[in-house]
C-alpha cells in the first residue's frame, strides 16, 4: 500500500501530538514530534547558559548537540533523547515552553531542525505535528491537516498534562503563555504558523481525541483510495 506523509500543523495544546501518536500506532507509521526537537534545543541551550541572541553560540550548539526519539516499550510512546539521555519530560516543563517559540525563530535554529526532519520522512510513512509541516517541511504531504481550538480549553489542557507531571500552574498563566507563542509562531519571519491553502481545518475545542484521530484516519483513507487523491 501507498505510503504517505501526514502534517497536522496547528496551535498549541490542541491536541496535535496525541492524535498524531494515536493516527501514527493505527497505521503502524513513524512517528515525529517536530515540537519536541525545538524544545530540546531550547533546554540544551539554557542549560548550557547560552544566550538566544548569541547567534556564533548557538550555531556552536546546534553542530554539537543530538537529538532522537526512542520507543518506550513500558508506556508505547516515543520519547526524546538529547545527548543520549532521556529528556522527554524536562522539556515539557513550563521553563521550556515560556522560550520554545524564541528559540523557534531563529533561522539557523528552523534550518538545523527542517532538514533532520527532512531526512527522518524521507523514506514516506510518517506522521509528523509541529507549525510548518505541511507548509515548509513537507508541502507535498498527501494529508494535511491544521488544528486550532479556543484559547481557554488549550489551557486547560496545558494545566493537566502539567499537573500530571508534578508542575502546578495558574491558568492565567498559561493563558499568556499560549497567546504569546501564538503570537510569536505566527509572526516570525521564518516559517511561521500557517494554515497550507490545502490543509484540513480541525477545531478541537469540542472534541475528543478519538474524535480527532477518527477525522485524520478519514482523510487519509481518502487519500489513499479515492483515484483522484
Amino acid at each position: 500500500m501507498k505510503q504517505l506523509v501526514i502534517a497536522i500543523d496547528g496551535y498549541s495544546s490542541c491536541g496535535k501530538s496525541t492524535t498524531a501518536k494515536a493516527v501514527a500506532a493505527a497505521l503502524h507509521y513513524a512517528y515525529v514530534d517536530t515540537g519536541a526537537m525545538y524544545r530540546a534545543v531550547t533546554l540544551y541551550l539554557l542549560e548550557h547558559h547560552i544566550s538566544f541572541e548569541d547567534l556564533a553560540a548557538v550555531e556552536q550548539a546546534l553542530h554539537t548537540l543530538q537529538i532522537s526519539f526512542r520507543r518506550n516499550r513500558r508506556t508505547g510512546r516515543n520519547e526524546v533523547f538529547l545527548d543520549g539521555t532521556n529528556r522527554e519530560d524536562d522539556i515539557r516543563q513550563m521553563v521550556i515552553s515560556n522560550s520554545v517559540s524564541e528559540v523557534s525563530v531563529i533561522p539557523m535554529v528552523r534550518h538545523a531542525m527542517v532538514a533532520q526532519q527532512q531526512r527522518m520522512g524521507r523514506k514516506r510513512g510518517v506522521v509528523m505535528d509541529g507549525r510548518d509541516i505541511g507548509t515548509t517541511v513537507f508541502p507535498d504531504a498527501e494529508v494535511k491537516v491544521f488544528m486550532t481550538a479556543e484559547v481557554v480549553v488549550r489551557a486547560e489542557r496545558r494545566q493537566e498534562e502539567l499537573a500530571q507531571n508534578g508542575e502546578q500552574v495558574a491558568l492565567d498563566d498559561i493563558i499568556e503563555n499560549l497567546r504569546k507563542r501564538d503570537h510569536l509562531d505566527s509572526t516570525r519571519t521564518e516559517s511561521p504558523l500557517r494554515r497550507a491553502a490545502d490543509a484540513v481545518l480541525l477545531d478541537t475545542t469540542h472534541l475528543v481525541i478519538e474524535e480527532q484521530v477518527d477525522f485524520v484516519l478519514e482523510r487519509v483513507s481518502a487519500a489513499l483510495f479515492t483515484p483522484h487523491a
